[in-house]
């Protein structure tokens, strides 16, 4: 029978990634072996920079947590996962799918975002969607353009005018 110093180790582990869980707009499951020590670290210093974190924990436990907040992952809680957890949505999904192309020995498995499982080619829609400021440039350019055929209209009015 386990001691009670570890089971409530685990409680205690359970508890936290239910709290990152919760507090996480983006949430990844990936398979990391294969990898160089120096390439998790590239990885992880990439995703700190954009506001998300990559932990491992024991699948059993990552199960207890997804079923306590009742999220269903049973496929694919086999093996070596790492654990990638957003606090934005774009941002760290972005990233983690773009350090997927170019490591081959990274595979992305399932995510969750904003609380609902989502499969890989929901992960893949979410990271070809432009970046935020990307988005403003584009809507900037659409107005941009209703204005200059304004102007160019109101010139030949007048040129018009003129003659």
């Amino acid at each position: 029978m386990a001691s009670t110093k570890v089971l409530d180790t685990k409680k205690e582990t359970v508890s936290e990634i239910i709290e990152k869980l919760k507090n996480s707009e983006s949430v990844i499951l990936f398979e990391y072996q294969g990898l160089t020590v120096s390439e998790v670290s590239e990885l992880r210093r990439k995703l700190r920079a954009d506001g998300a974190e990559v932990r491992v924990y024991k699948n059993t436990l990552l199960k207890r947590a997804l079923d306590d907040i009742n999220v269903s992952l049973d496929g694919f809680l086999e093996g070596p996962n790492a654990i990638m957890f957003g606090k934005n949505l774009l941002e760290p999904i972005k990233t983690i799918t773009e350090f997927a192309k170019n490591h081959d020995k990274m595979t992305i498995r399932v995510g969750i975002i904003n609380g609902a499982p989502a499969d890989l080619a929901v992960i893949k829609e979410y990271a070809s969607i432009p970046s935020y400021e990307g988005l403003l440039t584009m809507l900037a350019a659409g107005m941009m353009e209703h204005v200059r055929n304004l102007a160019i209209g109101l010139n030949l009015y007048a040129e018009k005018l003129e003659n």
